[in-house]
């Protein structure tokens, strides 16, 4: 799972969702930050979604760099 920590935004930089250490996430789209909050869970480059609202996800990392997530494609903010 750590391996895939950090933040990850769409390409049109709208949607940005954090996948924290502890296996929670939280999502911002736009100007709303934490529009979306839950749990996640990864097995090997499957992620799986539980929003704390009941709503249910899920995605696949394709390398360490692309995540894709509900007909969307989110890439790994670089730390600079």
């Amino acid at each position: 799972m750590e391996k895939y920590t950090g933040m990850w935004v769409t390409t049109d930089g709208y949607i940005r969702q954090e996948l924290l250490p502890d296996g929670r996430y939280d999502e911002a789209r736009g100007d709303k930050k934490s529009a979306y909050q839950g749990r996640y869970e990864i097995k090997e480059t499957h992620i799986h979604y539980w929003d704390d609202t009941g709503f249910e996800a899920d995605g696949d990392f394709e390398g360490d760099d692309i995540l894709h997530h509900i007909g969307m494609i989110f890439v790994r903010e670089k730390q600079v």
